[in-house]
Protein backbone atom coordinates (compact mmCIF):
# COMPACT_ATOMS: atom_id res chain seq x y z
CA UNK A 1 0.00 0.00 0.00
CA UNK A 2 1.06 3.41 -0.76
CA UNK A 3 1.02 6.14 2.30
CA UNK A 4 -2.65 7.61 0.52
CA UNK A 5 -4.00 4.30 0.88
CA UNK A 6 -3.63 4.31 4.86
CA UNK A 7 -6.08 5.96 7.33
CA UNK A 8 -5.41 9.50 8.48
CA UNK A 9 -3.94 8.27 12.06
CA UNK A 10 -1.61 6.36 10.01
CA UNK A 11 -0.34 9.44 7.86
CA UNK A 12 -0.47 11.43 11.35
CA UNK A 13 2.28 9.10 12.29
CA UNK A 14 4.03 7.94 9.29
CA UNK A 15 3.06 10.26 6.47
CA UNK A 16 6.06 12.51 5.04
CA UNK A 17 9.45 10.71 5.60
CA UNK A 18 9.66 7.11 5.25
CA UNK A 19 13.79 6.14 5.55
CA UNK A 20 15.88 3.94 3.64
CA UNK A 21 18.01 0.97 5.11
CA UNK A 22 20.43 2.77 7.40
CA UNK A 23 18.40 6.30 7.68
CA UNK A 24 17.14 8.22 10.90
CA UNK A 25 14.04 6.69 12.02
CA UNK A 26 12.98 9.80 12.74
CA UNK A 27 12.96 12.81 10.46
CA UNK A 28 16.46 14.67 10.15
CA UNK A 29 16.83 17.94 11.53
CA UNK A 30 18.83 19.68 8.70
CA UNK A 31 20.28 22.89 10.74
CA UNK A 32 22.01 23.91 7.49
CA UNK A 33 21.53 27.21 5.45
CA UNK A 34 23.64 26.10 2.69
CA UNK A 35 24.38 23.05 0.53
CA UNK A 36 27.38 22.16 -1.14
CA UNK A 37 27.93 21.19 -5.09
CA UNK A 38 30.61 19.62 -7.29
CA UNK A 39 29.72 21.76 -10.30
CA UNK A 40 28.08 24.74 -10.94
CA UNK A 41 26.22 23.41 -13.73
CA UNK A 42 24.47 20.72 -10.92
CA UNK A 43 23.50 23.68 -8.74
CA UNK A 44 22.76 25.68 -12.10
CA UNK A 45 19.83 23.27 -12.91
CA UNK A 46 18.13 23.77 -9.55
CA UNK A 47 17.63 27.22 -10.29
CA UNK A 48 16.45 26.68 -13.70
CA UNK A 49 13.77 24.49 -12.19
CA UNK A 50 15.60 21.28 -14.24
CA UNK A 51 16.47 19.57 -11.00
CA UNK A 52 14.98 18.52 -7.66
CA UNK A 53 17.17 19.72 -4.48
CA UNK A 54 17.93 22.32 -2.38
CA UNK A 55 20.37 25.68 -2.70
CA UNK A 56 19.65 27.88 -0.06
CA UNK A 57 17.49 27.22 3.12
CA UNK A 58 15.58 30.59 2.49
CA UNK A 59 13.63 29.04 -0.37
CA UNK A 60 13.89 25.23 0.78
CA UNK A 61 14.78 22.88 3.20
CA UNK A 62 14.67 19.06 3.52
CA UNK A 63 13.11 18.78 7.04
CA UNK A 64 10.79 21.15 5.65
CA UNK A 65 9.53 19.44 2.66
CA UNK A 66 9.04 15.94 5.03
CA UNK A 67 6.61 17.30 7.28
CA UNK A 68 5.11 19.51 4.19
CA UNK A 69 4.85 16.43 2.18
CA UNK A 70 3.06 14.51 5.42
CA UNK A 71 0.61 18.03 5.91
CA UNK A 72 -0.57 17.49 2.01
CA UNK A 73 -1.36 13.65 2.55
CA UNK A 74 -3.53 14.70 5.73
CA UNK A 75 -5.66 16.96 3.65
CA UNK A 76 -5.35 15.17 0.19
CA UNK A 77 -3.29 17.74 -1.79
CA UNK A 78 -0.72 17.29 -4.16
CA UNK A 79 2.10 19.40 -3.04
CA UNK A 80 2.15 21.74 0.38
CA UNK A 81 4.89 24.11 1.78
CA UNK A 82 5.69 25.52 5.25
CA UNK A 83 6.60 29.09 6.46
CA UNK A 84 6.97 30.83 9.28
CA UNK A 85 3.73 31.65 10.50
CA UNK A 86 -0.09 31.07 9.80
CA UNK A 87 0.44 34.97 8.73
CA UNK A 88 2.89 34.24 6.50
CA UNK A 89 0.68 31.31 5.05
CA UNK A 90 -2.82 33.26 4.12
CA UNK A 91 -1.03 36.30 2.70
CA UNK A 92 1.08 33.87 0.03
CA UNK A 93 -1.36 31.70 -0.58
CA UNK A 94 -3.48 35.02 -1.57
CA UNK A 95 -0.72 37.17 -2.80
CA UNK A 96 0.31 34.30 -5.09
CA UNK A 97 -2.63 34.88 -7.48
CA UNK A 98 -3.11 38.30 -6.61
CA UNK A 99 -1.36 41.52 -8.10
CA UNK A 100 -1.94 45.45 -7.36
CA UNK A 101 -5.25 45.84 -9.00
CA UNK A 102 -6.95 42.37 -8.00
CA UNK A 103 -10.25 41.57 -5.78
CA UNK A 104 -10.22 39.10 -3.28
CA UNK A 105 -13.90 37.69 -2.05
CA UNK A 106 -14.04 36.81 1.71
CA UNK A 107 -15.79 36.01 4.31
CA UNK A 108 -15.81 39.04 7.01
CA UNK A 109 -16.21 36.47 10.23
CA UNK A 110 -12.60 35.44 10.60
CA UNK A 111 -9.69 35.71 12.57
CA UNK A 112 -8.91 39.96 12.91
CA UNK A 113 -5.34 39.54 12.12
CA UNK A 114 -6.05 38.28 9.36
CA UNK A 115 -8.57 40.72 8.53
CA UNK A 116 -6.35 43.06 9.35
CA UNK A 117 -3.77 41.37 6.78
CA UNK A 118 -6.53 41.65 3.80
CA UNK A 119 -8.51 44.76 4.32
CA UNK A 120 -5.73 47.38 5.61
CA UNK A 121 -1.98 45.65 4.02
CA UNK A 122 -3.02 44.12 0.98
CA UNK A 123 -5.33 47.27 0.04
CA UNK A 124 -2.08 49.11 0.45
CA UNK A 125 -0.34 46.74 -1.83
CA UNK A 126 -3.78 47.64 -4.41
CA UNK A 127 -5.55 44.42 -3.83
CA UNK A 128 -9.13 45.57 -3.10
CA UNK A 129 -11.17 43.30 -0.51
CA UNK A 130 -15.33 43.08 -0.45
CA UNK A 131 -16.49 41.01 3.04
CA UNK A 132 -19.64 39.30 2.84
CA UNK A 133 -21.49 37.45 5.95
CA UNK A 134 -20.80 33.57 5.91
CA UNK A 135 -24.41 33.79 6.21
CA UNK A 136 -24.90 35.84 3.02
CA UNK A 137 -27.30 33.90 0.23
CA UNK A 138 -25.61 32.29 -2.86
CA UNK A 139 -27.00 35.59 -5.13
CA UNK A 140 -24.96 37.96 -1.98
CA UNK A 141 -22.54 36.02 -2.35
CA UNK A 142 -22.03 36.11 -6.25
CA UNK A 143 -22.82 40.08 -6.26
CA UNK A 144 -19.49 40.34 -3.98
CA UNK A 145 -17.57 39.11 -7.49
CA UNK A 146 -15.90 42.06 -9.77
CA UNK A 147 -14.12 41.74 -13.45
CA UNK A 148 -10.81 41.41 -11.47
CA UNK A 149 -11.46 39.17 -8.36
CA UNK A 150 -8.96 36.50 -8.17
CA UNK A 151 -9.61 34.69 -5.14
CA UNK A 152 -12.17 33.71 -2.34
CA UNK A 153 -11.16 32.97 1.24
CA UNK A 154 -12.76 31.72 4.24
CA UNK A 155 -12.42 30.03 7.62
CA UNK A 156 -13.54 26.89 8.32
CA UNK A 157 -14.72 27.55 11.55
CA UNK A 158 -13.74 31.16 12.35
CA UNK A 159 -11.40 32.37 15.17
CA UNK A 160 -13.35 33.45 17.22
CA UNK A 161 -16.54 34.30 16.31
CA UNK A 162 -17.06 30.22 15.16
CA UNK A 163 -19.11 30.28 12.28
CA UNK A 164 -18.63 27.87 10.46
CA UNK A 165 -18.22 28.14 6.72
CA UNK A 166 -20.57 26.61 3.88
CA UNK A 167 -17.81 25.69 1.91
CA UNK A 168 -19.86 24.03 -1.17
CA UNK A 169 -21.66 27.21 -1.59
CA UNK A 170 -18.81 29.16 -1.43
CA UNK A 171 -16.98 26.78 -3.33
CA UNK A 172 -19.35 26.80 -6.26
CA UNK A 173 -19.45 30.61 -6.17
CA UNK A 174 -15.62 30.99 -7.04
CA UNK A 175 -16.10 28.27 -9.14
CA UNK A 176 -18.70 29.68 -11.10
CA UNK A 177 -16.24 33.28 -11.62
CA UNK A 178 -13.12 31.25 -12.27
CA UNK A 179 -11.14 31.53 -9.33
CA UNK A 180 -10.08 29.30 -6.51
CA UNK A 181 -11.72 29.30 -2.88
CA UNK A 182 -8.60 29.27 -0.16
CA UNK A 183 -9.40 28.14 2.92
CA UNK A 184 -8.06 28.41 6.19
CA UNK A 185 -8.63 24.96 8.29
CA UNK A 186 -6.44 25.62 11.10
CA UNK A 187 -9.58 24.80 13.62
CA UNK A 188 -10.52 21.47 12.68
CA UNK A 189 -7.56 20.54 11.36
CA UNK A 190 -7.63 17.74 8.79
CA UNK A 191 -8.70 14.98 11.43
CA UNK A 192 -11.91 16.60 11.20
CA UNK A 193 -12.25 18.65 8.25
CA UNK A 194 -10.93 18.43 4.58
CA UNK A 195 -12.32 20.95 2.55
CA UNK A 196 -10.72 19.85 -0.47
CA UNK A 197 -13.02 16.69 -0.71
CA UNK A 198 -16.30 20.12 -0.22
CA UNK A 199 -15.06 22.06 -3.24
CA UNK A 200 -12.09 23.88 -1.61
CA UNK A 201 -8.78 24.67 -3.97
CA UNK A 202 -6.12 25.57 -1.66
CA UNK A 203 -5.83 25.11 2.27
CA UNK A 204 -3.83 27.05 4.56
CA UNK A 205 -2.31 26.37 8.53
CA UNK A 206 -1.62 28.27 11.15
CA UNK A 207 0.69 25.21 12.55
CA UNK A 208 1.33 26.81 15.50
CA UNK A 209 -1.98 25.64 16.86
CA UNK A 210 -3.31 22.61 16.77
CA UNK A 211 -1.02 20.86 14.35
CA UNK A 212 1.58 21.97 16.94
CA UNK A 213 -0.45 21.86 19.81
CA UNK A 214 2.10 22.26 22.58
CA UNK A 215 2.32 26.00 22.21
CA UNK A 216 6.08 25.64 21.07
CA UNK A 217 7.09 26.31 17.61
CA UNK A 218 5.52 29.34 15.36
CA UNK A 219 4.37 28.34 11.93
CA UNK A 220 2.27 27.87 9.20
CA UNK A 221 1.06 26.09 5.64
CA UNK A 222 -0.44 25.99 2.33
CA UNK A 223 -1.60 23.01 1.12
CA UNK A 224 -2.32 22.70 -2.78
CA UNK A 225 -5.68 20.55 -3.76
CA UNK A 226 -4.07 20.12 -7.33
CA UNK A 227 -7.76 20.61 -9.54
CA UNK A 228 -7.77 24.06 -9.64
CA UNK A 229 -7.28 24.33 -13.75
CA UNK A 230 -4.96 27.83 -13.90
CA UNK A 231 -4.86 27.26 -18.24
CA UNK A 232 -8.58 27.48 -18.54
CA UNK A 233 -8.52 31.19 -16.85
CA UNK A 234 -4.94 32.08 -18.31
CA UNK A 235 -6.31 35.79 -18.55
CA UNK A 236 -6.89 35.61 -14.50
CA UNK A 237 -3.59 34.27 -13.63
CA UNK A 238 -0.25 35.40 -15.40
CA UNK A 239 1.44 35.04 -13.05
CA UNK A 240 1.11 31.62 -13.10
CA UNK A 241 0.25 31.11 -16.79
CA UNK A 242 2.68 33.62 -18.63
CA UNK A 243 6.65 33.31 -18.53
CA UNK A 244 7.92 34.69 -15.09
CA UNK A 245 11.21 36.84 -16.11
CA UNK A 246 12.45 37.07 -12.85
CA UNK A 247 12.51 33.12 -13.08
CA UNK A 248 14.63 32.05 -16.06
CA UNK A 249 11.29 32.60 -18.36
CA UNK A 250 9.13 29.81 -16.68
CA UNK A 251 5.54 29.28 -17.33
CA UNK A 252 4.72 27.75 -13.97
CA UNK A 253 1.11 26.06 -14.86
CA UNK A 254 2.87 24.12 -18.03
CA UNK A 255 5.78 22.72 -16.51
CA UNK A 256 4.24 21.93 -13.36
CA UNK A 257 0.51 21.34 -14.25
CA UNK A 258 -2.17 21.52 -12.23
CA UNK A 259 -0.90 20.04 -9.33
CA UNK A 260 2.80 21.56 -8.85
CA UNK A 261 2.44 25.06 -10.26
CA UNK A 262 0.87 26.80 -7.11
CA UNK A 263 3.07 25.72 -4.57
CA UNK A 264 6.55 25.98 -7.15
CA UNK A 265 5.33 29.34 -7.93
CA UNK A 266 4.86 30.20 -4.30
CA UNK A 267 8.32 29.04 -3.56
CA UNK A 268 10.43 29.93 -6.39
CA UNK A 269 8.64 33.52 -6.48
CA UNK A 270 7.29 34.40 -3.03
CA UNK A 271 9.42 32.58 -0.59
CA UNK A 272 12.77 33.79 -3.02
CA UNK A 273 11.33 37.46 -1.81
CA UNK A 274 9.74 37.30 1.30
CA UNK A 275 11.98 34.47 2.67
CA UNK A 276 9.44 33.58 5.56
CA UNK A 277 10.61 30.45 6.07
CA UNK A 278 9.78 28.08 8.64
CA UNK A 279 13.03 26.61 10.83
CA UNK A 280 14.20 23.19 10.20
CA UNK A 281 14.09 23.08 14.06
CA UNK A 282 10.57 24.60 13.91
CA UNK A 283 9.36 22.17 11.25
CA UNK A 284 10.62 19.26 13.46
CA UNK A 285 8.53 20.34 16.33
CA UNK A 286 5.89 20.47 14.55
CA UNK A 287 6.06 16.74 13.17
CA UNK A 288 6.65 15.63 17.00
CA UNK A 289 2.98 17.17 17.17
CA UNK A 290 1.57 15.74 13.98
CA UNK A 291 2.12 12.53 15.46
CA UNK A 292 -0.40 12.48 18.14
CA UNK A 293 -3.07 14.95 16.43
CA UNK A 294 -5.18 12.17 15.89
CA UNK A 295 -4.96 11.18 19.33
CA UNK A 296 -5.40 14.77 20.91
CA UNK A 297 -8.38 16.66 18.79
CA UNK A 298 -11.28 13.73 19.86
CA UNK A 299 -10.06 15.08 23.27
CA UNK A 300 -9.82 18.79 22.71
CA UNK A 301 -13.60 18.22 20.92
CA UNK A 302 -15.08 16.32 24.26
CA UNK A 303 -13.44 18.74 26.70
CA UNK A 304 -15.25 21.87 24.73
CA UNK A 305 -18.30 20.42 24.20
CA UNK A 306 -18.69 20.23 28.10
CA UNK A 307 -17.61 23.19 28.39
CA UNK A 308 -19.91 24.58 26.25
CA UNK A 309 -22.75 22.85 27.47
CA UNK A 310 -21.71 23.77 31.44
CA UNK A 311 -21.65 27.37 29.89
CA UNK A 312 -25.16 27.43 28.55
CA UNK A 313 -26.47 26.45 32.35
CA UNK A 314 -24.98 29.44 33.80
CA UNK A 315 -27.07 32.59 34.47
CA UNK A 316 -24.38 35.10 33.93
CA UNK A 317 -23.77 34.00 30.91
CA UNK A 318 -25.81 35.97 28.07
CA UNK A 319 -24.39 33.46 25.24
CA UNK A 320 -23.05 30.40 24.00
CA UNK A 321 -21.12 29.92 20.75
CA UNK A 322 -20.00 26.37 19.45
CA UNK A 323 -20.93 24.34 16.65
CA UNK A 324 -21.25 21.19 18.39
CA UNK A 325 -24.25 22.42 20.85
CA UNK A 326 -27.85 21.53 19.18
CA UNK A 327 -28.65 25.03 19.92
CA UNK A 328 -25.57 26.33 17.99
CA UNK A 329 -26.76 28.62 14.85
CA UNK A 330 -24.02 26.46 12.83
CA UNK A 331 -24.94 23.10 14.06
CA UNK A 332 -26.69 21.44 11.21
CA UNK A 333 -24.07 22.99 8.98
CA UNK A 334 -21.21 21.70 11.56
CA UNK A 335 -23.31 18.01 11.73
CA UNK A 336 -22.23 17.97 7.35
CA UNK A 337 -19.05 19.42 7.32
CA UNK A 338 -17.59 18.13 11.02
CA UNK A 339 -19.07 15.69 11.70
CA UNK A 340 -16.56 14.11 14.21
CA UNK A 341 -16.65 17.51 16.48
CA UNK A 342 -15.24 20.78 15.18
CA UNK A 343 -12.00 21.67 17.87
CA UNK A 344 -12.10 22.99 21.70
CA UNK A 345 -12.52 26.35 21.27
CA UNK A 346 -15.75 27.44 22.72
CA UNK A 347 -17.00 31.55 23.10
CA UNK A 348 -19.43 32.77 24.89
CA UNK A 349 -20.84 36.74 26.24
CA UNK A 350 -20.90 37.13 30.01
CA UNK A 351 -23.33 39.64 31.15
CA UNK A 352 -21.97 42.76 32.06
CA UNK A 353 -19.62 42.99 28.70
CA UNK A 354 -15.95 43.96 28.51
CA UNK A 355 -15.73 44.87 32.53
CA UNK A 356 -16.81 41.30 33.47
CA UNK A 357 -15.20 39.38 30.89
CA UNK A 358 -12.33 40.88 32.41
CA UNK A 359 -13.14 40.47 35.79
CA UNK A 360 -14.24 36.69 35.25
CA UNK A 361 -10.78 36.20 33.37
CA UNK A 362 -8.68 37.17 36.59
CA UNK A 363 -10.19 34.89 38.71
CA UNK A 364 -9.21 31.64 36.71
CA UNK A 365 -6.64 28.92 37.85
CA UNK A 366 -6.46 26.73 35.43
CA UNK A 367 -7.47 28.53 32.04
CA UNK A 368 -4.26 30.64 31.31
CA UNK A 369 -4.68 34.56 29.42
CA UNK A 370 -2.99 34.29 26.77
CA UNK A 371 -2.96 35.68 22.87
CA UNK A 372 -3.04 31.97 21.96
CA UNK A 373 -5.58 28.99 21.14
CA UNK A 374 -5.66 25.23 20.51
CA UNK A 375 -3.15 24.21 22.57
CA UNK A 376 -2.49 21.47 25.06
CA UNK A 377 -2.82 23.86 28.04
CA UNK A 378 -6.49 25.84 28.28
CA UNK A 379 -6.57 29.30 27.94
CA UNK A 380 -8.35 32.42 27.31
CA UNK A 381 -8.58 35.95 26.52
CA UNK A 382 -10.85 38.75 25.54
CA UNK A 383 -10.91 39.77 21.65
CA UNK A 384 -11.81 43.05 21.78
CA UNK A 385 -9.09 44.00 24.06
CA UNK A 386 -6.14 41.75 22.14
CA UNK A 387 -6.54 39.90 19.15
CA UNK A 388 -9.11 42.15 17.61
CA UNK A 389 -8.20 45.39 19.40
CA UNK A 390 -7.47 47.03 15.89
CA UNK A 391 -11.35 46.57 14.80
CA UNK A 392 -14.15 48.84 15.28
CA UNK A 393 -17.24 48.36 17.53
CA UNK A 394 -18.96 48.08 13.92
CA UNK A 395 -16.03 45.67 12.52
CA UNK A 396 -16.70 43.31 15.76
CA UNK A 397 -20.24 43.23 15.25
CA UNK A 398 -19.97 42.46 11.80
CA UNK A 399 -17.75 39.91 12.43
CA UNK A 400 -19.55 38.45 15.59
CA UNK A 401 -17.84 39.43 18.15
CA UNK A 402 -19.30 41.09 20.52
CA UNK A 403 -16.86 43.69 23.19
CA UNK A 404 -17.84 41.32 26.20
CA UNK A 405 -17.02 38.25 24.20
CA UNK A 406 -14.48 35.58 25.92
CA UNK A 407 -12.76 33.08 23.65
CA UNK A 408 -11.87 29.82 25.85
CA UNK A 409 -9.21 26.88 24.37
CA UNK A 410 -10.49 23.76 25.84
CA UNK A 411 -6.76 21.97 26.29
CA UNK A 412 -6.30 18.34 26.63
CA UNK A 413 -7.22 18.59 31.05
CA UNK A 414 -9.67 16.51 33.09
CA UNK A 415 -13.24 17.92 31.85
CA UNK A 416 -14.41 18.06 35.28
CA UNK A 417 -11.44 20.59 36.34
CA UNK A 418 -11.97 22.92 33.56
CA UNK A 419 -16.15 23.25 34.57
CA UNK A 420 -15.11 23.54 38.35
CA UNK A 421 -12.28 26.44 37.36
CA UNK A 422 -15.15 28.09 35.46
CA UNK A 423 -18.03 27.67 38.06
CA UNK A 424 -15.42 29.34 40.98
CA UNK A 425 -14.69 31.78 38.21
CA UNK A 426 -18.21 33.03 37.33
CA UNK A 427 -19.17 32.71 41.02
Amino acid sequence: MKMRDYSINTKCVQGGYTPKNGEPRQIPIIQSTTFKYDTSEDMGKLFDLEASGYFYTRLQNPTNDYVAAKIAELEGGTAAMLTSSGQAANFFALFNICEAGSHIVSSSSIYGGTFNLISVTMAKMGVEATFVSPDCTEEELNAAFKENTRAVFGETIANPALTVLDIEKFAKAAHAHGVPLVVDNTFPTPINCRPFEWGADIVTHSTTKYMDGHGAAVGGAIVDSGKFDWMAHADKFPGLCTPDESYHGITYAEKFGKEGAFITKATAQLMRDFGCIQSPQNAFILNLGLESLHVRMPRHVENGLAVAEFLSTCDDVESVNYPGLETDKYHEIAKKYLPNGGCGVVSFVIKGGRTAAEAFMKKLKVAAIETHVADARTCCLNPATSTHRQMTDEQLAEAGIPAGLVRISCGLEDKEDLIADLRQALS
